[in-house]
């Protein structure tokens, strides 16, 4: 059962830019980042290297979980500005060539959202099904989380998170109980139609598409292999995409094998520290995000890892969505501890190479860039651990670091006191910096067809020993190969090069950091380096 609908070209050379609107930049002075602000850093974006943003959730809602608890779909969260302010943002961004994804929070919404605040009434109405409800005060929810004794109604209703977040009912796969109505129910149909008509509104503003939260988790106690789910999908997808061929959607799912079928056009790797994914074998192996001496991830120097313990996961789920969609690869997002300063601008120049130049389509989260810091912070907006990934975007050495005007005591969180703390001034003047590296990688993928989303990836080297990585990338019409070669470890490393595709003899450095050396038969790399050849 492959993806119904053809993906969106635009999406082959896409490099999306991530923006937790909170943090970004503050046009008014409040002391917290809002829509006008993210439109004056277009062209900052754009001249980053980045043709598409990713916008965390900047609808109405209470923020007990940041914005991922949902009052109103169709309005923008007033500390963010207007519908009229992000209008102007898609247009803005059009005007420049850039695409713009909204998050959908589909599951579940606020518990003060009004369809929540009429189905909590006693008396049966058109909102009665919206929410997963049992059929009496006292009952539990056969395994599902659930609150009890907050309305009038006679039942309890099921969450999907915290407290605040009640489920919406799109319907059980398998009914066991009178209150547990089907995926084919009026009740699931009406769910699924009314997220087809917020989805269609945002569209019709100029909204490009939608990353789409917690998209696997619609239909309870579905199989594993998610039946129900991706067929709900499917029907909302074609829906909209019969509408809008051109909208993008990408999912936080982290099975693209499921969520392609769904028909969604990207599936993120997910930093799964529980069974020690492939996301977190490269990026973060080590339970605390702070924790530097134990780490063993790939990208750490003194780790000692092969990246063949990523490679196994990657490869067999890479092979078997590359023809349907796009397994996208992140540098962090606002869930996912940011690898600095765990990780040394060093390592993170080698880490972001790679992500960078592999297949799917990339994901910067801001500040990511300069090598922003994970911090240690209490709890904001039900951030708790992910709070420390949220903070403010660094931006000069003026006050606040140039996001806010307001007093340091009125941002929405503070911004890193360090001496140190890495800015994009700083690093805009600073040849060297990890900014213009990111900017350089940015450029050289714009630069190269090879170096597409859907361009064919090999490996060309990857011992069970050492620390050595290489892998080709070819133009999907044949008109160039690279290979991408680097060494994230302390000792040199050599491997062979693939035989040349052209008369040219030995292969020819396009981009490099570190001590790099190429003949027509090998590459030799020096400790932390990197090389992209043409061949």
């Amino acid at each position: 059962m492959p993806s119904m609908f053809p993906r969106p070209q635009w999406l082959a050379t896409a490099r999306f830019y991530e923006i937790y609107p909170q943090s970004f930049a503050d046009s008014n002075g409040d002391g917290i980042g809002d829509i006008p602000g993210i439109v004056s850093r277009l062209d900052y974006i754009r001249d980053l290297g980045c043709n598409a943003l990713w916008i965390n959730p900047c609808f109405d809602s209470p923020f007990k979980d940041a914005g991922y608890d949902v009052r109103d779909y169709l309005k923008v969260a007033p500390r963010y500005g207007t519908n009229d302010d992000l209008i102007t943002l898609f247009d803005e961004a059009h005007r420049r060539g850039m695409h713009v994804l909204l998050d959908l929070v589909p599951g579940h919404t606020s518990e003060e959202h009004p369809w929540f605040r009429i189905s909590s009434r006693a008396e049966r109405n058109q909102y009665s099904d919206r929410y997963i409800w049992t059929d009496s005060w006292m009952s539990g929810a056969d395994g599902l989380p659930f609150v009890g004794g907050e309305a009038p109604r006679d039942g309890t209703y099921v969450l999907n998170f915290f407290k605040c977040q009640p489920a919406l009912n799109y319907g059980f796969a398998h009914p066991e109980r009178p209150w547990q109505l089907g995926v084919d129910s009026p009740a699931a149909e009406d769910t699924r139609q009314a997220m087809v008509d917020v989805m269609r509104f945002w569209l019709g503003q100029g909204c490009d598409g939608f990353r789409v939260d917690m998209a696997n988790s619609l239909v309870k106690n579905d199989d594993a292999g998610k039946t129900a789910t991706i067929a709900a999908w499917r029907q909302m997808l074609g829906t909209i995409k019969r509408e809008y061929p051109e909208a993008a959607f990408v999912s936080e799912w982290g099975v693209p094998e499921q969520a392609l079928r769904a028909g969604f056009d990207m599936d993120f790797y997910l930093d799964w520290s529980w069974d020690r994914n492939g996301y977190y074998l490269l990026c973060r192996d080590t339970p605390d995000p702070l924790d530097r001496e134990h780490d063993r991830s790939y990208f750490c120097a003194h780790g000692g890892g092969s990246v063949r313990g990523f490679l196994d996961q990657y490869l067999p789920q890479y092979e078997a969505t590359r023809d349907d969609g796009y397994f996208c690869l992140i540098t962090c997002n606002h869930d996912t501890a940011r690898l600095a300063p765990r990780l040394t601008p060093d390592e993170l120049a080698i880490a972001y190479g790679m992500i960078l130049t592999m297949p799917g389509v990339p994901f910067l989260y801001y500040g990511d860039e300069i090598g922003m810091r994970y911090r240690n912070l209490p709890t904001k907006e039900g951030g708790y651990v992910r709070t420390g990934t949220r903070t403010p975007m660094q931006w000069d050495a003026s006050a606040n670091l140039g996001f806010s005007t307001a007093d340091a005591s009125d941002l929405y969180l503070p911004v890193d006191p360090a001496a140190d703390a890495p800015t994009v001034a700083a690093q805009r003047d600073d040849a060297h910096s990890l900014f213009q590296w990111v900017r350089g990688l940015l450029a050289l993928r714009a630069r190269h067809p090879a170096l597409n989303a859907d361009a064919p990836f090999d490996v060309v080297a990857a011992p069970d020993n050492g620390r050595l990585f290489a892998y080709s990338r070819t133009a999907l019409d044949g008109s160039e190969r690279l290979v991408v070669a680097l060494n994230p470890g302390l000792e040199p490393e050599t491997c062979a090069m693939p035989e040349s595709d052209s008369s040219h003899g030995t292969p020819t450095m396009v981009f490099n950091r570190g001590e790099v050396t190429v003949n027509d038969a090998s590459v030799t790399l020096g400790p932390q380096s990197l090389g992209v050849f043409a061949i």
